[in-house]
């Protein structure tokens, strides 16, 4: 049986370089714990991921291209040895809820990410979920108690592709910018929005955009 590593290999992932610097000077000083890779997309991250030997990636939710979620979900697919950690500016029930959903061992808050962050980091590798204080609402207890007894969650309605479009949708790209950035035809675009539309009976962008909100998918 192979035991856990005597040092944890982390692969940070958000777009602004100071961010980095910063979580990368916290994790380092830590004797168990070293960043070996960084990425400035949930992308390049994914790309990262399955080619460095990393133990646990840290994702900031909010990055263009891929967002730190959509990473996550990839990631659970692809590897699911990994351990996975979320950290955001808002403390915000249904973030966490989504992060959670999607793969990751924890949702660390910005704001106290100083104070936070190696406790995540431990707790990942131990298996164990993180929580910011104060997180153990009923939405979060309800996730929790269907995980620990392993009950069905209810099923994501869109693909991953479905959710790059609505993401791309409401930052205002255009049905050809959407298909130049996924390399994809305008048609085939038009095509996914309208079965983004029938699948979550909606009619139009605003509340495409409404969604995305809630889903972590862009900003508030």
């Amino acid at each position: 049986m192979t035991g856990a590593p005597l040092k944890t290999r982390i692969l940070l992932a958000d777009d602004h370089a100071v961010v980095r610097r910063g979580l990368r000077s916290l994790l380092d000083a830590q004797p168990d714990l070293e960043v070996v890779a960084e990425a400035e997309d949930g992308a390049e991250a994914i790309t990262l991921a399955l080619s460095h030997d990393v133990d646990l990636a840290i994702f900031d939710i909010s990055m263009p291209r891929m967002t730190g979620l959509q990473a996550v979900r990839e990631l659970r697919q692809r590897r699911p040895d990994l351990r996975m950690l979320i950290f955001s500016m808002h403390q915000n029930e249904q973030y966490l809820y989504e992060a959670l959903k999607a793969g990751a061992s924890g949702y660390v808050l910005k704001t106290v990410v100083d104070r936070d962050i190696v406790a995540a980091c431990r707790a990942a590798m131990r298996g164990e979920p993180f929580l910011y204080p104060g997180a153990r609402t009923p939405l979060i207890q309800d996730y929790l108690d269907r995980a620990w007894h392993e009950r069905p969650l209810p099923e994501e309605p869109l693909t991953a592709r479905e959710q790059e479009v609505v993401k791309l949708i409401a930052e205002g790209y255009s049905g050809r910018q959407i298909a130049d950035a996924l390399v994809i035809s305008e048609k085939t675009v038009e095509r996914h929005r309208a079965n983004i539309l029938e699948k979550l009976g909606m009619r139009d962008r605003v509340a495409l955009t409404r969604y995305a909100i809630r889903r972590g998918l862009v900003d508030p």
